[in-house]
């Protein structure tokens, strides 16, 4: 007989309750590498690791997931039992308690018509020099915070969040790690959440925009936070395919994963973000005061697949970026715009990383400035279809732009595990990075 089914009998023939166990080991038990990242400072990052057998749980729809968090949405973030919840298979966040699939006319506020609100807000009839207000925009808010209310999903502290063998999926939540502290979220598929109800503004740019709301998930003024090997994406709901008003594209998607708000001691590793405009941005805006001082952020061997831009975008934050995987298509949708961003007072340490591309590729845009001076940057491998090797960033962006970075960020990140040389990330990574490569 094997050792694993010897166990699991032996263990119900003593009345002991056994707990899931995938391979050798029971990985929502795993915690944090003591070296692995910012989320390994001082106390490290351990989930609902020391959960008891009683908080132990496998949820399959959204009722079952709200309850193992806690039971009530609007509260579970105060919940800081530890806690082990595994998903097991497609939970799909906009259902309701019997399992209804829940669409825009669910949510739409009685008094909210869109072709109204098209026909109000037109360029030609409400112009570009103020952002819309009236009674139709304030059935948009309604209509958005009815959405809001039952896709956002709240996480409290000392929580493991892990999918349950190599297909679980949640479609369309926008999590929220919110004033906590010790949360692990791994070995899921997240589809990013689709905003029934954007907002046109027509100041943002020369000829306005549409705006979403939702992220698949957001770190706010949380600490020691772990998300590993997990798939972030739009899925089955490209941009292209919401259409365009007043001759902008329907923006119905935001971030794929976002940290804010003075979150401190996080760790993102060994996941893929693919198929995306505007991935992940670390920090809240160039005028955020508690963001100073914090956003401590490591993020290695990623994959970043066919997304266009913010991978990622910083204000403030001492943010390691290492042995990540770059890689873009000519031929996608979400047309390449720029990789590491620079912004307001960032301190980026950026090491072996690997971009690749399926075209001649300005390799000055790699590196693209929001008003921030400094990065340092080493050991950068670019492929092109005519050239590939080593090819320092900064002095790429320095030749080809008038403000002139430098490399002096004040800190060296100690807390890493092995650095893999750039050249051998396309196989590494793609071999070990998403949902269902946990082993």
């Amino acid at each position: 007989m094997k050792r694993k089914a010897l166990v699991v009998l032996l263990s119900c023939a003593v009345g002991l309750s056994v707990t899931p166990v995938y391979g050798k080991a029971d990985l929502g038990r795993e915690v944090l590498a003591e070296n692995d990242g910012w989320a390994a400072y001082s106390t490290g990052t351990t989930g609902g690791s020391a959960a008891e057998e009683n908080q132990v749980f496998t949820v399959t729809n959204r009722a079952e997931l709200i309850k193992a968090l806690g039971g009530d949405n609007s509260t579970n973030r105060e919940n800081d039992s530890h806690k082990i919840i595994y998903v097991e298979g497609t939970i799909d966040i906009n259902t309701d308690d019997s399992g209804k699939t829940l669409g825009r006319d669910d949510y739409k506020d009685p008094e909210f018509d869109f072709d109204q609100y098209l026909a109000a807000y037109s360029p030609e009839v409400w112009g570009y020099e103020k952002e819309v207000e009236g009674p139709l925009e304030d059935a948009r808010k309604r209509s958005s915070g009815n959405q809001k209310k039952h896709i956002v999903i709240n996480i409290g502290s000392n929580t493991t969040l892990i999918g349950k063998g190599d297909d679980a999926k949640i479609v369309g939540g926008a999590f929220l790690v919110k004033n906590v502290d010790n949360v692990i979220i791994r070995n899921i598929e997240f589809v990013a959440p689709l905003d029934y109800f954007p907002q046109w503004d027509p100041t943002d740019g020369d000829t306005g925009a549409w705006n979403s709301e939702y992220d698949g998930l957001t770190i706010e003024n949380s600490t020691h936070v772990w998300v590993d090997h997990n798939t972030f994406g739009d899925g089955d709901t490209p941009d292209s395919s919401t259409g365009s008003y007043f001759g902008k594209e329907f923006q119905q998607h935001d971030g794929l994963l976002d940290v804010k708000n003075a979150a401190d001691y996080v760790t993102i590793s060994y996941n893929v973000f693919q198929d995306h405009d505007k991935t992940s941005i670390i920090g809240s805006s160039d005028s955020s005061k508690v963001d100073d001082g914090h956003l401590k952020v490591t993020l290695h061997h990623n994959y970043y697949k066919n997304v266009s831009q913010r991978l990622p975008r910083v204000r403030f934050g001492e943010v390691h970026v290492y042995n990540n995987l770059y890689e873009f298509n000519d031929a996608s949708e979400y047309d390449f715009s720029y990789a590491l961003g620079v912004g307001y007072k960032s301190k980026i340490y950026a090491e072996n990383n690997m971009f690749v591309f399926d075209f001649e590729a300005d390799k000055s845009r790699i590196i693209n400035d929001y008003k921030g001076t400094s990065i340092y940057e080493n050991n950068s491998y670019v492929v092109t279809p005519s050239r590939k090797g080593y090819v320092d960033l900064v002095q790429e962006f320095n030749a080809n732009n008038e403000l002139q970075l430098n490399e002096n960020v004040g800190w060296t990140p100690t807390l890493r595990g092995k650095l893999d040389r750039a050249h051998s990330l396309i196989g590494l990574v793609k071999m070990k990075a998403g949902a269902g490569q946990l082993k």
